[in-house]
């Protein structure tokens, strides 16, 4: 069999160890067969490459450097980094749905671009110990694709392509071979500048007609910050080309510059052109899901099952909205057609759990939090340990809610809720101050929980320590403004001090 069909045979089977080591050895008997040398470019880009849409990870650095901001105090429900309101429409309340740390509603599956928009500061995450779960600081964006791109170095392969000694120009009128260059340089090599001059160069010898090239050059604004240098160069391809992908990195642009009603307006836009794409109708739902609006983001999630049955993510959010919604038979059904797409692992079986029990099927529930623990990670095993311990509470066995909840933290040390409730019990038993000594590390801990804080409010209040209670009481109507509880001792501090 002829060797380059067998490498292109092994390329097409996504076998690209194979394929790279056919056209080595290829080369090494003819270094100037163009054929070779692209399908080898190809082949090691695309060991590396990540879709761009799912791994686009924006870190602290990124979040604190930022100076295409647009306004300090955006109104509420119209940017990614303002707190939410219920009093705006269909606001989901903290009360029933938990936040993450960014202050969103908790979502039904982990991405990596879920910390966008967090409120997360240096001085917290300088101040957090560095243990075994949370080695790795949150640093910029492309410290992803810094990793990706040094797992040459542990290959024990040569260097392919020397970029220092690369004549770009000779490429330009090649645009069969600058492509897959070009690929190479930007996510195998992870040199975005070297990879924009190509681009520019190949954009000019095309008489700027060529839409690829208008979009690579845009992704290469949007790697190096330049959010209105992109926006230009993706609308001006649009012009050339409509594609799905532009109308994608387009949105992305605007929900980096915190504009997630302009990215819904392009996806919307997309939509016009591209009716029921599923990409589209996901990245509405995510972004009405990260503003609050939980009810239209469903209805998304809901479109987007009517075109793709399987769609993984839309299953696992419309499960987790109907469980906080007070529908756990309704999240069973859907949890239970994740594990028959063959899903097995610890979160599935956790939030498996938590829908059996609040469903009242208690013997399945206790069945099942055994798989989550036989199937769960370090960083899981203190949510699942965390949640029996709820489920102890909820039956009256607190002495079980207590060690379920030591356990979590034996896993997690930094796990805010579990310090929360183990503050609560503590108080329950009357030992003061080791629940106010709880809830001090909560609180600092978990900073957007308020729990801790009105739980330190009420307890200064009952104590007679007016001033701490006013403090705390602030800080947790900061977090969620709306919580009827510390609005009414709020007014009750005020009232006593009016009176002095």
């Amino acid at each position: 069999m002829d060797p380059y069909y067998m490498a292109v045979t092994q390329f097409r089977k996504r076998n690209f160890e194979a394929c790279i080591n056919l056209c080595t050895e290829l080369l090494h008997l003819n270094p100037c067969d163009e054929a070779i040398w692209t399908l080898k470019t190809r082949a090691l880009t695309q060991e590396v490459k990540v879709d761009f849409f799912e791994g686009e990870e924006e870190g602290l650095i990124d979040n604190v450097l930022d100076d295409n901001a647009i306004s300090s105090v955006p109104r509420p429900g119209t940017s990614l980094k303002s707190a939410l309101s219920e009093s705006e429409g269909n606001r989901v309340s903290r009360t029933f749905r938990p936040s993450t740390q960014s202050g969103r509603p908790m979502s039904g599956v982990l991405r990596p671009g879920i910390s966008r928009g967090g409120s997360a500061n240096i001085e917290g995450v300088l101040r957090t110990p560095r243990t075994g779960s949370n080695a790795r600081p949150l640093t910029s964006s492309t410290g992803r694709v810094k990793r990706l791109g040094t797992s040459s170095l542990l290959s024990g392969r040569e260097e392919f392509i020397n970029l220092s000694r690369l004549n770009l120009t000779k490429y330009v009128s090649r645009p069969e071979i600058g492509k897959a260059l070009f690929e190479y340089i930007y996510h195998k090599e992870n040199d975005i500048r070297t990879a924009m001059d190509l681009a520019a160069q190949s954009l000019k010898a095309s008489a700027y007609g060529d839409g690829y090239w208008k979009v690579q050059l845009g992704k290469c604004y949007l790697r190096l910050g330049l959010f209105r240098d992109s926006d230009n160069m993706f609308k001006s391809a649009l012009k050339i080309n409509e594609s799905v992908d532009v109308y994608l990195l387009l949105s992305d642009v605007y929900l980096r510059l915190d504009q997630p009603m302009a990215a819904i307006e392009i996806y919307n836009s997309g939509l016009e052109k591209f009716p029921n794409e599923v990409s589209l109708l996901t990245g509405v739902a995510r972004v009405h899901e990260a503003v609050g609006n939980c009810q239209l983001s469903n209805a998304f999630y809901q479109a987007i099952l009517l075109e793709d049955a399987i769609n993984i993510e839309a299953i696992a959010c419309i499960a987790t909205s109907h469980f906080y919604s007070d529908s756990p038979e309704h999240s069973l059904r859907y949890y239970r057609r994740l594990l028959q797409m063959g899903l097995f692992n610890a979160e599935i079986y956790n939030n498996l759990g938590l829908s059996c029990f609040y469903a009242g099927q208690y013997d399945l529930s206790l069945s099942c939090f055994e798989r989550a623990l036989n199937l769960g990670k370090d960083e899981v095993l203190a949510d699942i340990w965390y949640n029996i311990g709820h489920i102890a509470l909820e039956i009256g066995d607190t002495n079980f809610a207590y060690q379920a909840t030591r356990l979590a933290l034996s896993h997690n040390f930094n796990h805010a809720e579990a310090y929360n409730n183990l503050g609560v019990m503590e108080s329950r038993k009357g030992n003061i101050e080791q629940a106010l000594a709880y809830f001090k590390t909560s609180s600092t801990l978990g900073t957007h929980l308020f729990e801790p804080n009105f739980n330190l409010s009420s307890f200064a209040f009952k104590t007679g320590d007016m001033e701490t209670s006013f403090t705390m009481g602030s800080k947790t109507l900061e977090i969620f403004p709306e919580h009827k509880d510390s609005l009414a001792l709020i007014k009750r501090l005020e009232a006593s001090f009016a009176n002095l």
